[in-house]
């Protein structure tokens, strides 16, 4: 099943509750949480209670991305506003394991996310106590970047490794209804989309297609 993950990142902050609502009326299935701290990544995003104040609004799956140095200091505050799955970067910290497991203690879904340069190897180890992977096909930290077509590879990596494993692959960076469609046909099954949805003219249909598009090349795996 190819699921939407619409990122707040790249909606209108003066209307938020609206764009929440349009997208979650228009299909979208998880709503992504880029967290940013100005350390790990060099921008800096939203905390923990701007998605509390979300949450009441929207039955939407809250998928929370850390992009922040020493996640383990952040997982309760975001578990405590509402979050459904936390995914923390393997480059973020010297106990990725502790991180999941604290995670999974609250309740959570957890994941690992990978950065470009980062090989699937290191997911090895924790194949067996994650939820789900994300792929980074750009280096994290801005929106509006172009998508790397030769990440796509990495995405296969990654199929291959999960195997009957129920674990989603998710891919952030770039995607669009062209990029989410190569993306499945290399195993990919989740797709965050920023700009690619908030700056539509029509984000409704922008869903339905990366859906769409998604669906066609998943089913010929």
């Amino acid at each position: 099943m190819i699921l939407v993950a619409p990122s707040l990142l790249a909606a209108d902050y003066g209307c938020l509750r609206t764009q929440v609502k349009m997208v979650e009326d228009a299909g979208a299935d998880w709503l992504h949480f880029d967290i940013m701290d100005g350390h790990f990544v060099r921008n800096l995003s939203y905390g923990a209670e701007f998605v509390r104040q979300l949450r009441s609004g929207s039955k939407l799956f809250f998928d929370v991305h850390l992009m922040v140095e020493e996640p383990l200091n952040f997982i309760e505050m975001f578990k405590n506003s509402g979050a459904d799955q936390i995914t923390v970067h393997y480059e973020s910290t010297a106990d990725v394991k502790k991180c999941l497991n604290l995670i999974h203690g609250y309740g959570m879904k957890a994941g690992i996310s990978l950065k470009p340069k980062t090989s699937t190897d290191v997911l090895i180890p924790y194949l067996d106590i994650i939820d789900n992977i994300l792929v980074m096909t750009v280096e994290p930290g801005f929106g509006g970047q172009k998508f790397q077509s030769e990440l796509l590879p990495k995405i296969t990596r990654c199929k291959n490794m999960v195997g009957k494993r129920n674990i989603t692959i998710e891919v952030d960076g770039g995607i669009t209804e062209k990029t989410s469609a190569e993306c499945a046909a290399n195993g990919a099954n989740v797709f965050v989309a920023g700009s690619a949805i908030f700056n539509a003219e029509n984000p409704a249909e922008m869903i339905k297609l990366i859906k769409k598009s998604g669906e066609m090349q998943w089913q010929q795996l």
